[in-house]
């Protein structure tokens, strides 16, 4: 990472605040502070930082990305620029120094392993990490089932009911819990939203050691042989929120490689890369939709994409954007702020991958300008080896959709017909029926599960609607189900349920209703968003309530529960409580469940800073 002096850090901003920001407006002050601090730059900034490519008179706003927010702030309040940024507010300084650093500020400094109390007394040698139970990455195997067998998951269904907490970890300054836990070798690797990434051991809760990214780690962890690299046997594989892809050394937290795979300013990993034969897939996906109907943002120049590294080294092998037209310029809106399309569809998902054809499947977002692109809400099937579209099944049609294009509120940037932001924001799930047939079930935002041949270049099998009614934009089916030999199953996000359908037919095998809380203040339906995670006879589901849920997989009634709302004595020492929980789900493996707790998202849920393991024994 490159370094910065407090005279640099003066010089980078000094034409960022030539203009004092107005004040947050009421829809920035709803939003998360990273997203207040986006807006403060992108409707201050942008005329002079603009993204590397299009020549800036000043350093680039990939420049500015590379400071730490504690450089930022310094510059702003005792540095170089604190005399031009005297009229901000703390708040506003604060703010934007978020956005540029990546992170909370102070986070380097707390959450480092060596300021913790609970050190593993040893660091034995992890051997293959592998040969026992684990749950690697974020679907558990290549498929993305989410499924756990029996032998690795260690847990029969009678044991469910008995399940008790056994350690809290608590991730110091954090707010989202939504790294989802990687198990293996009895270790949890784990990363957080103040880019810190750490190994725990998985019967206690000791941390072995902890690796600071650039920014914040929310893909899951992917662990896997590594080749030519001296000692480091294993490797932990995984993306942060500004593009860049990381290998470290599995057993001592050490930085083996380091890339970035898209150079877009708002390019983000939140995938999970899913590994295979020596190379690693990366999904891309970015935060443009979130400030593209500001009239100062050239909207919008971002297509999804997938990128096959060399697993050893990092260099990459080939990348294929979901839309093959490259954006061009079409039109300036009444400020003079260069409009751009196609662009949009991206990945927000964990690669799903099917050796037998050599295919690598990917479900895709809306699109931001119009006409949506025909790849945009669509199952994707890109060649494994290529990166070559072998087919495409588009969802719904004509979504171009983006932030703050409310009709109330129809701005230039935004497409004249707002689409309802159906995305597929859950991984394809790749399944052999009983018969010998192959069946990729694909779940979208709108509520439609899909069944399609992935051997007949994804021919529709079957169609189950799930909404009751046309979900709004926060959707239906967010973040992905789980499924067993029988049955797929998905929690509902704005009708409190969760739902089994059979495999082979799309038919509902039962919708079983969920008690969940309501909370003064909160102005939506609490649901049940997450990604779900099966094992034998039972499903795991975590709620934007708080609550972890264990229903049957035979008729969906709940079992056991836990409340993870509230404050934990952790083994760490540090000070946390749980939250919602809104994106990943659980993992299972060695006869424990392993669940982060807090999730603020795009619509206000709780936050949280704890990572929570559980067991019967």
């Amino acid at each position: 990472m490159k370094r910065y002096s407090a005279a640099w850090a003066g010089f980078a901003l000094m034409l960022l605040f030539v203009a004092v920001p107005p004040a947050v407006s009421q829809e920035k002050q709803a939003a998360t502070p990273s997203l207040q601090g986006q807006g403060l730059f992108m409707e201050n900034c942008s005329t002079c930082h603009k993204n590397a490519d299009e020549a800036p008179k000043a350093p680039s706003q990939q420049t500015l990305m590379q400071m730490t927010p504690e450089s930022v702030l310094a510059a702003l309040t005792t540095g170089p620029m604190s005399v031009q940024a005297g009229d901000l507010t703390d708040a506003q300084k604060r703010l934007i120094a978020l956005y540029l650093g990546g992170r909370p500020l102070g986070s380097a400094e707390a959450g480092d392993a060596k300021r913790m109390s609970n050190h593993c007394a040893s660091n034995p040698d992890l051997g293959n990490p592998l040969a026992g139970p684990s749950w690697n990455g974020w679907g558990a195997d290549l498929s993305n089932t989410r499924f756990q067998p029996a032998n690795a998951a260690g847990l029969p269904a009678s044991d469910v009911p008995q399940l008790k907490l056994k350690w809290a970890f608590g991730f110091p300054n954090g707010v989202h819990a939504y790294g989802q836990p990687t198990v293996a070798g009895g270790r949890v690797f784990v990363g957080t939203d103040t880019s810190f990434v750490y190994s725990l051991d998985a019967r206690t809760g000791c941390i072995y050691w902890s690796y600071l990214a650039q920014t914040g780690v929310r893909t899951a962890i992917t662990i896997g042989l590594l080749r030519g690299k001296g000692a480091a046997q294993y490797a932990l594989y995984f993306g942060d929120e500004r593009a860049n892809v990381y290998a470290v050394d599995a057993a001592t937290g050490e930085l083996i490689w380091k890339v970035l795979v898209d150079g877009h300013p708002l390019a983000h990993v939140i995938g999970a890369p899913k590994l295979y034969e020596g190379r690693l897939y990366v999904p891309v996906s970015v935060a443009e939709e979130t400030v593209s109907s500001n009239l100062h943002y050239p909207c919008c120049t971002f297509r999804g994409s997938v990128v096959a590294l060399d697993a050893n080294t990092g260099k990459q092998i080939w990348k294929s954007y979901t839309i093959e037209e490259k954006p061009k310029p079409i039109r300036k809106n009444s400020i003079g702020a260069q409009l751009w399309a196609p662009a949009g569809a991206a990945i927000w998902v964990s690669p799903t991958l099917d050796p037998k054809r050599r295919a690598l499947y990917v479900g895709t977002g809306d699109a931001y300008t119009e006409p949506a692109a025909k790849t945009s809400d669509s199952i994707i099937a890109f060649n494994m080896d290529t990166g070559k579209m072998l087919w495409s099944f588009q969802d719904t049609h004509n979504d171009a959709w983006m932030h703050g294009c409310e009709p109330e509120e129809h701005g230039e940037n935004c497409p004249k017909e707002v689409g309802p932001d159906w995305d597929y924001g859950a991984s394809p799930i790749l399944r052999t029926l009983p018969d010998g047939r192959r069946i990729l079930v694909a779940a979208s935002k709108s509520g439609n599960v899909i069944g399609l041949d992935p051997d007949k270049k994804g021919a529709v099998i079957w169609k189950t609607n799930l909404a009751e009614k046309p979900p709004a934009t926060r959707g239906l089916i967010v973040f992905g189900g789980a499924a067993d030999e029988q049955a797929a199953y998905f929690g509902l996000n704005q009708v409190r349920a969760l739902a089994a359908l059979y495999l082979a037919t799309g038919e509902r095998k039962w919708m079983a209703p969920l008690q969940m809380a309501d909370f003064p203040g909160k102005p939506f339906v609490f649901g049940a968003s997450a990604a779900v995670t099966s094992i034998p006879g039972v499903v795991f589901s975590g709620g934007w309530d708080g609550v972890l849920r264990a229903l049957s997989a035979d008729d969906g009634h709940v079992i056991w529960e836990y409340n993870t709302m509230k404050e934990f004595s952790t083994v760490n020492g540090v000070a946390a409580k749980g939250g919602s929980m809104g994106a990943p789900g659980p993992t299972v493996a060695g006869g424990m469940v392993f669940v982060g707790s807090g999730y603020v998202g795009a619509i206000g849920g709780f936050p949280g800073n704890v990572l929570l393991a559980f067991s019967p024994e």
